[in-house]
């Protein structure tokens, strides 16, 4: 039973804590990932093209519980140590819908993160910009150190100069800088987080704040892509040069207003245009969504342009995809790569446990495969959404009960009980028969 080297108590307890309330871990995902091996080296390619000033796209495809998000969240963690900033944003109709592009932006800056700052880094962002800003300057040795007005004058001059092109189409970003900046060496604490606010795409910022930085009125679907562009140089200049930005359920679109749906669709395909275009020097893109969203009329082939885009060759054998295609397939689980991923949380528990012995001994890698399969059976048969109930009944109902209690046998003292509250929409679908509680008996 091979055991996670050099793991901290602090991360397995985080991974361990996330998989026992069935949900997926933010982080720490390299320590039990399945299957994700043969993406890895293409993926690194699109990250290091990305660092050198690159952009990078991929179309994530795969239906409920093929590990969609934990893919995702897997490559985040890559992104992170290649010094990427990193943003996950839940598409939804209510709260934020792909057509209206401010919001996304709202959404991206408020969960912006790197690998020293947890969301939302904006403020730590542009800190660290203007800091190194002044830096520059004063390695220039132009300017005096204790003389603070041809500091800042000069650091502002830089400041403009780093931000010409995105001040031609969207001046308002450059304006909230420097806003930003005066009211940071003035004490203006107030008036500082408000504009670092309106930078970040929030509504009902006090007017008096936009009056001191001479801009006016909300961010809107057009200035957001020149906010987006200037957010980029922003990290690309302190010291990150990229952001992984992840459009996570955009299947979402399918479920919209006809209207609306187009507006998002065509959304889409203006981001992808502009990333041809090379607007976005340093984003990698990455959406996430089923076939179903890809393939049917109610998804991408409702828009040509953005279906042709999207377009990848799927006859072939699984074996044979590329992982340098636009689209990227995820097989899902069978059994086998279910009771490989329960071995490896198993062993990532025992790493930590109070009687690591016990564990090994009561949770072999036989009675592994036999808790698989029998909630696997619990759910129709349907491996696909077996992962998330599985891995938090392994943990929370047998690997929590085994450290803690001495004379517990999960052969013997436990019985494999679903019930209908804890489970998502698409997991009771999947259950066996009407019942509300399905008890099966391990073999």
């Amino acid at each position: 039973m091979s055991q996670p080297a050099l793991v901290s108590v602090a991360r397995r307890r985080e991974v361990i804590d996330a998989l026992r309330r069935g949900t997926v871990p933010q982080a720490g995902l390299d320590l039990f990932a399945v299957g994700l091996g043969r993406f890895e080296s293409a993926l690194d390619d699109d990250l290091a093209t990305v660092t050198r000033g690159g952009a990078a796209f991929h179309a994530i495809r795969g239906d409920y519980g093929s590990g969609k998000t934990f893919f995702a969240r897997w490559l985040t963690e890559r992104a992170k140590r290649a010094g990427l900033a990193t943003a996950e944003v839940q598409i939804s109709e209510t709260e934020t819908p792909l057509h209206r592009l401010e919001t996304v932006y709202r959404r991206l800056t408020e969960c912006l993160a790197t690998a020293t700052h947890q969301p939302s880094a904006l403020r730590a962002v542009i800190d660290s910009w203007f800091y190194t800003l002044e830096e520059e300057v004063l390695d220039g040795g132009d300017v005096d150190e204790e003389d603070e007005a041809a500091l800042s004058e000069a650091v502002t001059a830089l400041m403009e100069r780093r931000l010409a092109d995105v001040a031609r189409t969207t001046p308002a970003f450059a304006a909230a800088l420097r806003g930003y900046r005066a009211a940071v060496a003035e004490g203006d604490v107030a008036t500082a987080e408000a504009l670092i606010a309106w930078l970040g795409g929030q509504k009902s910022v006090a007017a008096s704040a936009r009056r001191s930085a001479g801009v006016r009125g909300d961010l809107d679907h057009f200035a957001a892509l020149g906010f987006l562009q200037g957010l980029l140089t922003v990290l690309r200049d302190c010291g990150h040069p990229g952001l992984l930005l992840v459009l996570d359920e955009i299947e979402t679109l399918q479920r919209v207003r006809g209207d609306v749906r187009e507006k998002g669709l065509n959304a889409l395909r203006q981001l992808l245009d502009e990333i041809d275009a090379g607007r976005f020097p340093g984003l990698f893109l990455v959406i996430t969504g089923t076939p179903a969203f890809y393939d049917g009329q109610q998804g991408a082939q409702r828009l040509p342009p953005l279906a042709q885009r999207l377009a990848t060759d799927f006859t072939t054998d699984p074996r044979f995809d590329s992982p340098r295609a636009v689209q990227l397939r995820l097989p899902g689980f069978d059994l086998p790569r279910l009771g490989e991923l329960g071995r490896k949380v198993r062993d990532l528990y025992q790493g930590a446990a109070a009687h690591p012995g016990r564990v090994a001994t009561r949770v072999d890698d036989r009675y592994v495969d036999e808790l698989a399969t029998a909630v696997t059976g619990g759910l129709g048969g349907k491996v696909g959404v077996a992962p998330r109930v599985f891995l938090r009944k392994l943990v929370a109902d047998v690997l929590d009960r085994v450290d803690e209690f001495e004379d517990f046998d999960p052969r013997e003292h436990y019985a494999l009980t679903i019930t209908e509250t804890e489970l998502t929409g698409v997991e009771r679908n999947a259950a066996a028969g009407d019942a509300d509680d399905i008890a099966l008996e391990l073999p």
